[in-house]
């Protein structure tokens, strides 16, 4: 019987057999676009210096490789076809068969490391990047070209007419999350440009547009373009390992989630307890939890299981009795339902434990998500609350409503002290932490997650009658935030 490929490996070979099953005619599309990376490659040419040490991470053909003009070029990809076709076209430089998880490989340094519509394809981006650091020396510049979601709708009509060669879904990486990707995973950020506003080969017309109009205040929001440079920061800060960290599990109608979840929490710090919390199932999901927690305790588990119920409703009621119950000095929210990836919580810890946010927010609208994970009317309300919060708080968030929230304990006993500023209004939870962050001005750094099809049960959310409520805590908010 054939094994299971884990989702990441899954992911990956996908785009692989994709890009070698139709090379010829994504070769052919870029040979059609011959203008837009003719300019792309011109744009990169001013920021890395010629006869340098150049790694170019989704190399294809080798193209771009060449017109940077390296001393010692090295190309990797992990489309074997393109790696035959780059080796042929430029044999004075070096190509390799990989993934770009597997750079460290390599056992060298370069002076640039190129990924130019690269992040958008990867399944895991912290690990991508996290990779990066051993091809990096101390004054190594990453070069990161990402393409505007504006465009999106006029991609689409090229790859509509054949003018493009359409390709698998990939993430949304605005310049903001390129930047916070990058600070999260300890690269500085020099610059950050936009370009391109004029992708179609004119003559004169193209290259006057894109050289003198496209990077004018407001147009250049328009850009198709956007090229980030970073530089890799020193890890002199130690991380402070936690002692221990509370995971609380809110769950109704869960019954089946219950095993599985519990199987697959890691272990974080130097010790990770687990709080159940139920409340109002009509499901056998208590009973599940009080078996599960018994085996666990008698099994000598590294987890600490503990359950309890809840007296009153919500899973706003839910998360603070749990909340109150952990023993954790970092306490973490995960939805009982699966649909974020348990093995995903250490990075929030992480991140949390070197002091680069305050508050760690997950967000499930960054990755690509399984098809039935959220529904479209969701998605909409998502996006538009994630708007209206950055609005409101000052401070970028993409996604309000994910479940998996993460902030030290002593934070989140400030906010219940000041929880009276804003009122008990929130059945969620997730406002009510949002705003008493705010309130206490501690920083909040979004977290891609992925999001997953629930397997079991079906949702507790009503989307109408939940939908009003969130509008209804917004303009309180509102209130009391923005217009005082």
């Amino acid at each position: 019987m054939d094994t299971v490929l884990a989702p990441e490996l899954q992911h990956r070979q996908a785009i692989k057999t994709f890009g070698e099953a139709n090379y010829a005619r994504l070769r052919s599309s870029r040979a059609r676009n011959g203008y837009f990376h003719r300019y792309l490659a011109r744009i990169l040419q001013n920021h890395v210096l010629p006869n340098s040490r150049v790694l170019d991470i989704g190399c294809a053909g080798g193209d771009m490789l060449a017109a940077l003009k390296p001393a010692h070029g090295v190309g990797i990809d992990f489309n074997a076809v393109a790696i035959r076709d780059a080796r042929q076209s430029h044999p004075e430089y070096v190509f390799h068969e990989m993934a770009a998880e597997e750079v460290g490989k390599l056992r060298e340094t370069f002076d640039y490391v190129i990924m130019s519509g690269v992040l958008p394809q990867l399944y895991d981006l912290y690990t991508a990047l996290e990779a990066l650091r051993s091809v990096c020396h101390d004054r190594t510049r990453i070069i990161v070209v990402t393409f505007s979601r504006l465009w999106q709708p006029m991609i689409r009509f090229g790859e509509l007419v054949r003018w493009k060669a359409r390709v698998p879904d990939e993430s949304w990486l605005p310049p903001a999350e390129v930047k916070s990707l990058l600070r999260q995973c300890d690269f500085d950020i020099v610059s950050q440009k936009d370009a391109i506003l004029w992708p179609v080969g004119i003559p004169v017309l193209s290259n006057l547009v894109n050289r003198w109009v496209s990077p004018l205040p407001m147009v250049r929001t328009m850009n198709l373009c956007t090229v980030t440079v970073g530089r890799m920061l020193p890890r002199e800060r130690r991380m402070e390992v936690p002692k221990k960290i509370s995971v609380v599990v809110a769950a109704r109608n869960e019954a089946g989630n219950i095993k599985p979840l519990l199987d697959r929490i890691p272990v974080m710090g130097e010790k990770t307890e687990v709080v159940f919390v139920e409340g109002n199932s009509t499901d056998d999901t208590w009973k599940m939890i009080q078996e599960v927690t018994a085996d666990y305790r008698a099994s000598g588990s590294p987890l600490e299981v503990t359950c309890f119920q809840q007296t009153g409703k919500g899973k706003g009621d839910a998360v603070r009795l749990g909340f109150e119950k952990a023993t954790g000095e970092i306490l973490m929210i995960l939805d009982a339902d699966i649909s974020v990836p348990p093995e995903e919580l250490p990075r929030f810890v992480n991140l949390i434990a070197k002091h680069e946010c305050e508050f760690a927010n997950g967000s499930r609208l960054v990755y690509p998500m399984e098809k039935q994970a959220m529904q479209i009317l969701n998605m909409i309300a998502n996006k538009g609350f994630g708007w209206m919060f950055t609005y409101l708080l000052g401070q970028r968030l993409r996604d309000t409503l994910c479940g998996t929230k993460v902030l030290r304990k002593s934070d989140y006993e400030k906010i219940v002290a000041n929880r009276a500023y804003f009122g008990d209004f929130d059945p969620f939870g997730d406002f009510d932490l949002l705003f008493g962050a705010a309130r206490l001005n501690l920083k909040i750094v979004d977290v891609p997650v992925h999001y997953k099809q629930r397997t079991y049960g079906s949702t507790n959310i009503s989307r109408f009658r939940h939908g009003w409520l969130l509008l209804r805590m917004c303009g309180f908010a509102a209130r009391k935030i923005k217009f005082i």
